[in-house]
């Protein structure tokens, strides 16, 4: 019996849709590409603060202008069922909060007692908001008004378009370090997230070195940290959208904190930290995250990755430890 023609129609409809769908996913699984560091006004003028501002503002852009633009809160297909950009937006989002945190509490105040800056105050808690919401308001909704209260602070710190310039960013070597613990947690953690993709297990060492420490559970002697097979591509591309963002932010701290960073001689140690995250962005050449043994037959992403960000993390700590000495 021959099949109706209907029936074939209806099929030859389905996978063009799935065809259609299939080829929107893969363009709007591509990441943003990197971008040049802007040091300088619209006038031409330098204006401490301009720079990490600016990024920030750009960084979080991308999140929102990006080609599908911003998926983690997406209930349709093809975004429904993507999830390497959407962890690569949180390994974004995670930088972007951390340093609008920062910029709140250290950049743009002299001392503790000193008064917020209110465009700021707005950024950060719009940063920290519900990350997957995708109604009252959507997600993109709220970091577009962030990035609308960055801009106004830019505004206010580079006094462009006649701006009063009522803002300030105060390019401190106890302000970055301030960031760069931030920076120094993030790594650390990513690095040992990706390294669990082949331990099995690890020694319990989160009381080592205090004979007093305490903890409220009962503490094993050892940890299970086995990565599920499903999360490891989860995890890598959430470290790549974190090497992204701060391998940006770092540019851009090499202009505003040139003055601390050449009076400590870290420009060299600040170039170190970007090359290594510049590294670990390499394109991938291979359509799916492997997961080899560590002297198995096949490569291990997670690892290398790892490798990169321990890389960039020890450098880290050797540029706080140097920016702590007078």
């Amino acid at each position: 019996m021959a099949t109706p023609r209907w029936v074939r129609g209806v099929g030859i409809a389905v996978l063009v849709v799935l065809l259609l769908l299939s080829v929107l996913g893969i363009y709007w699984s591509r990441t943003p590409k990197t971008f040049w560091v802007n040091e300088f006004v619209e006038d031409g003028t330098h204006v401490v603060g301009y720079s990490t501002t600016d990024t920030l503002i750009r960084v979080a852009s991308a999140l929102v202008d990006k080609p599908g633009g911003y998926l983690s809160n997406d209930r349709m297909p093809p975004g429904v069922v993507l999830d390497n950009i959407p962890n690569w937006e949180q390994g974004v989002l995670t930088q972007v909060a951390d340093l609008s945190r920062v910029l709140r509490n250290d950049y743009s105040r002299s001392q503790s007692q000193s008064k917020e800056d209110p465009d700021l105050v707005v950024a950060q808690e719009k940063f920290f908001s519900e990350s997957n919401s995708w109604l009252f308001p959507p997600t993109e909704r709220r970091f577009e008004e962030g990035i609308e209260a960055l801009q106004r602070y830019r505004d206010r710190l580079s006094g462009v378009n006649g701006t009063a310039t009522d803002a300030q960013f105060y390019a401190r070597a106890d302000n970055l370090r301030e960031w760069l613990a931030e920076v120094e947690k993030r790594l650390g953690s990513l690095t040992r997230r990706l390294g669990d993709s082949v331990a099995q297990t690890r020694i319990n060492e989160n009381l080592a070195g205090e004979p007093a420490a305490t903890a409220a559970q009962a503490q094993t002697d050892s940890v299970v940290v086995r990565t599920s097979w499903f999360e490891i591509d989860d995890i890598f591309f959430e470290a790549r959208g974190s090497a992204w963002a701060l391998m940006h932010f770092l540019r851009a701290a090499q202009f505003d904190f040139a003055n601390v960073l050449d009076d400590k001689n870290a420009e060299a140690s600040v170039r170190q930290i970007i090359r290594e995250l510049e590294a670990s962005l390499a394109p991938l050449h291979s359509p799916m995250i492997l997961n080899g043994r560590g002297y198995g037959l096949f490569a291990n992403h997670s690892l290398v990755m790892a490798n990169y960000l321990a890389r960039a993390n020890a450098a880290v700590i050797n540029l706080r430890e140097l920016l702590d000495q007078g």
